[in-house]
């Protein structure tokens, strides 16, 4: 069987990680295959690196031209962002080149306009990378779960992010010493607001979302608060109440529609979900036949991500020359049914709640606070009261049962307006994971 020729755009991290795994495990992967896969071709800023990466391809200066050169096959796309990576990837398609990306922002912000240029051309676009990096939840989304309704998906899908609560947690640092030492160690960027926002992780959830409930992407409906606002104090009193805050990508079908969330988190510490930490990575799923699944594993870095990219390619080879019958739909589910379903704004979903109140210490404001939660319909699971601070002042800590958000943000805004408290109180969601 002919080779497949690949076109590599970019030679950064995973883009140097794909070419290290496609000339290391040749032998490996023409094994599983029964055919070779060679790059024959790559387009990166640096000349230089490309001739030394990749010494028998052709280098490109111009994506344009790569993606319309006879000689490839499929073009993985490895830029990133959603300039020239956009333009380079609908020209690949119109010349009816299958598509591998790790591109998460592309997929979640443009996938709408991608999928469906793909499906009249008749070609594959992967992205396995795109998500949790060399763990394989698309694969499991789109494949091994196929025979099930898919209830909810939770995921620690930000490494930067998971690594900096972690370091929070062990050592009781603050938030911004332990971003400096995430930079200083390589896993945050010089400017981490993608990661720390929760704008990755949004992206993420959002493919993920798509792949289980049979949609278009909703990124624009996608909920993302980050963890730059996080107190050390807010982990150690979770910790004493048994729960961990972790930065949570959080999908779930309900009867009123979709929610579609990124948020920090408290979950109970007994959870496997809870005990991921450093820079890894989990997604759990919840389906009806197979109940709870976990996946876990190095969500960044290059060889990881790369071993999805090349498992991309593998799984295009397999399939270039087979009726387009055979293939695996994009989304999961047939293009005439992925149809738009409501996505819930926050003010609907429903949670538990971490509340963290300053009031001064004097008789009846337990009970003031307790009476304007009642009137919202919020009941208190538990309540512990701080030490006081600065004599006068004390940090009220309480956990609520399960209600719609709006009752507790109006429960909040009435606590607020009481001269006893000062603002603002600090809310935290709660999931419990027993779904």
């Amino acid at each position: 069987m002919k080779p497949v020729n690949i076109g590599l755009l970019g030679l950064g991290t995973v883009g140097g990680g794909t070419a290290a795994v496609l000339q290391d495990n040749a032998a490996e992967i023409s094994r599983r295959l029964g055919r070779e896969v060679r790059i024959s071709a790559v387009c990166d800023l640096s000349e230089e690196k490309a001739r030394q990466i990749c010494p028998s391809a052709a280098f490109v200066k111009d994506p344009f031209e790569l993606v319309a050169r006879e000689d490839v096959d499929v073009v993985v796309e490895l830029f990133g962002g959603t300039g020239i990576a956009k333009d380079a990837v609908l020209k690949a398609i119109e010349n009816g080149k299958h598509i591998v990306t790790a591109n998460k922002k592309l997929l979640a912000e443009y996938g709408n306009e991608i999928f469906p240029l793909a499906e009249e051309k008749n070609v594959m676009v992967q992205f396995e990378a795109a998500v949790a990096g060399g763990i394989p939840i698309i694969k499991a989304l789109r494949e091994g779960l196929a025979a099930n309704r898919i209830r909810s998906i939770a995921g620690i899908i930000n490494g930067t992010s998971n690594f900096i609560l972690s370091e929070m947690r062990e050592k009781g640092s603050a938030f911004a010493d332990v971003l400096k030492e995430a930079q200083a160690l390589g896993y945050a960027e010089a400017d981490p607001t993608f990661d720390i926002e929760g704008n990755d992780a949004g992206h993420k959830i959002t493919i993920m979302s798509a792949l289980a409930f049979g949609t278009p992407m909703n990124f624009s409906a996608c909920y993302l608060e980050g963890i730059s606002k996080l107190d050390s104090r807010d982990i150690k009193y979770a910790e004493e109440f048994g729960y961990r805050i972790k930065l949570l990508g959080i999908t779930r079908k309900t009867d009123k529609g979709i929610e579609l969330r990124v948020h920090p988190t408290l979950i109970p510490e007994s959870r496997l979900l809870a005990n991921v930490n450093g820079v890894m990575n989990a997604v759990r799923v919840n389906a009806d036949m197979v109940g709870e699944t976990l996946y876990y594993g190095a969500g960044a870095g290059a060889l990881p991500t790369a071993s999805a990219v090349v498992a991309d390619i593998i799984d295009i080879a397999r399939l270039i020359e087979a009726n387009t019958d055979h293939r695996v739909p994009h989304l999961a589910f047939q293009p005439a049914q992925v149809q738009a379903q409501t996505i819930l704004p926050m003010d609907e979903i429903t949670s538990s709640y971490y509340l963290r109140v300053q009031a001064k210490d004097e008789p009846g404001t337990l009970g003031q606070i307790a009476a304007l939660l009642a009137k919202e319909n919020v009941s208190i699971e538990a309540l512990i009261q701080k030490g006081v601070i600065d004599q006068t002042t004390a940090e009220i800590v309480i956990l609520t049962h399960s209600t719609v958000e709006k009752h507790i943000k109006r429960a909040i805004a009435a606590i607020e307006a009481l001269n006893c408290v000062e603002k603002p109180i600090t809310m935290i969601r709660m999931e419990s994971l027993h779904d």
